[in-house]
């Protein structure tokens, strides 16, 4: 099966590239092996996205891309992508079931959750060790929880947490939060949220499930315990770049290096969203790539058309 432009992941970056790409008369298709909407599904208010005055459901949001992408005529393919490879300037997409030709690639790949790598962390996942409040947070009404991190993620999910939890503690390893100020202001303010600074986890304990922290504080030296009956762990992201890793150019990170117009390094293949090395992952930052690169993924093909086709046009 042919198409003119393939996108890999279905997040905002991956939608709104679904969109312009369709719109813009190309025979589109897009794969998604999980969940269309990517991180997005599991934030339950996106409330700083343009046009919404009202904070919006994270799959409501995306659910109205695809609906819109189809709409213009985009194809969305529930297979998960295992290989990529090149004829030429043509791509080739491959599935555990199926081969696809592409005249250009974006991928919208995007990334995951850290981990700490504590003693206890992967042992107890599910069982008290999360990384979304929004999947996880009202198995903790009344609850004593702790959220680890300083970043808008961290901050902003503590604060949900507080909806069904009695008590939120925000363990951060430095002095100050490195969440916007509005944020941070919320979050001072809320009397069931307590702020635990100069902090690092050193282990994850509990038999069947968490139920305490060992910390361990960098300033003073010491150790201590906190009893607690979860964990949400935001400690920053992790690329998914495994198709990527042997072809286009990464950064220190693994993250996709790309051009103002998203290209990398390999003509037709582009990158968009949390994949790329980028100053802000916002969903709106997102939507933002996804239409630049289409754009000119456009621009790309009808340059290079003779050579993609052997001369036979469209």
């Amino acid at each position: 099966m042919s198409y003119d432009v393939l996108i890999i992941g279905a997040g905002p970056a991956g939608l709104s590239a679904a969109v312009y790409a369709a719109r813009g008369g190309l025979n589109t298709a897009v794969f998604e092996k999980a969940i269309v909407g990517g991180q997005i599904t599991v934030t339950s208010e996106v409330e700083n996205y343009p046009g919404f005055e009202d904070a919006i459901d994270g799959v409501e949001l995306t659910d109205r891309m695809k609906k819109q992408a189809e709409r213009f005529g985009a194809k969305f393919i529930d297979e998960e992508v295992t290989a990529i490879g090149l004829e030429g300037l043509c791509k080739i997409v491959e599935t555990g079931y199926d081969k696809y030709r592409a005249k250009s690639i974006i991928f919208c790949t995007g990334a995951h959750p850290r981990r700490m790598n504590v003693p206890g962390e992967e042992r107890l996942i599910g069982r008290g060790v999360s990384y979304c409040a929004t999947c996880d947070g009202a198995l903790y009404r009344d609850k004593v929880v702790a959220v680890v991190g300083g970043g808008d993620s961290a901050v902003e999910e503590g604060m949900f947490l507080t909806r069904f939890a009695k008590k939120v503690y925000v363990i951060h390893r430095r002095d100050s939060l490195r969440a916007q100020k509005i944020i941070q202001e919320r979050a001072f303010k809320n009397p069931k949220m307590e702020f635990i600074w100069d902090t690092v986890v050193q282990e994850i304990r509990g038999e069947d499930r968490v139920a305490e922290l060992e910390l361990y504080n960098r300033k003073t030296e010491t150790v201590s315990v906190l009893p607690v009956d979860g964990i949400f762990i935001y400690v920053g992201i992790l690329p998914n770049n495994q198709l990527l890793e042997s072809r286009v150019e990464l950064d220190s990170g693994g993250f996709v290096i790309t051009d103002e117009n998203m290209h990398t390094n390999i003509p037709g293949i582009y990158a968009a969203g949390d994949i790329r090395k980028t100053v802000l992952r916002q969903v709106v930052t997102a939507t933002a790539d996804g239409a630049v690169a289409a754009w000119n993924a456009e621009k790309w093909i009808l340059e290079h058309l003779d050579e993609l086709t052997g001369g036979q046009g469209h």
